[in-house]
């Protein structure tokens, strides 16, 4: 016990693992969403070690490759937020629903619980292709019956001062929403 806690290495993990945006791309670690999601799970009264296993510029095929370290940290949650650079990149989504169904059933092997973030694509991109990815994450999650947060920035739409200058990734604002977005989303997973 230290300062009233638990050490950190005595509660249950929350394994953040995703690209840039769980990573926080542009900002200081603290201001990094999963910062966030520790102030306000600790604020709330929930015991958890939340960490922050974002890899900017990371695809689905790197979530694969860099599962190991993920069940390594034997997380009691893993909230998984990859896709968008398959999807800016123009990857097939057959590939990229592929590295996901993986991905999932490697954390279901080892009984972990999950949230699954979905992301989605500027229009540029076109309607179909957007309908097509957008369609991928809800299936992944219907066969894998996990949690699902169809859109990970749902509350930063139309919000100034949320994104950077790139129009992609969020600022230290948007981080501190996207936290209580996903929060939502992980309370039901969770145990007090």
């Amino acid at each position: 016990m230290y300062g009233g806690f638990a050490s950190a290495s005595a509660a249950p993990i929350i394994a953040c693992y995703g690209d840039s945006i769980t990573a926080g791309y542009g900002l200081e670690a603290e201001q990094a969403y999963p910062a966030y999601l520790q102030h306000d799970l600790n604020k709330l009264g929930y015991q958890y070690d939340v960490r922050n296993l974002g890899t900017s510029g990371a695809t689905t095929k790197d979530a694969v490759a860099g599962l190991h370290s993920l069940l390594a940290l034997h997380p009691a949650v893993a909230i998984v937020e990859f896709g968008g650079n398959d999807g800016l990149r123009g990857l097939p989504l057959s590939q990229t629903e592929k590295n996901l169904d993986a991905l999932l059933s490697a954390l279901e092997g080892a009984h972990i619980r999950v949230l699954l973030a979905g992301i989605t694509l500027p229009p540029n991109y076109g309607a179909d292709y957007i309908r097509q990815f957008n369609a991928m994450y809800r299936r992944v999650a219907l066969r894998h019956r996990v949690a699902f947060m169809p859109m990970i920035y749902q509350d930063l739409i139309r919000q100034p001062g949320t994104l950077q200058n790139d129009g992609i990734h969020p600022t230290a604002k948007g981080s501190e929403i996207l936290s209580r977005t996903v929060l939502r989303s992980l309370r039901p997973l969770l145990k007090k």
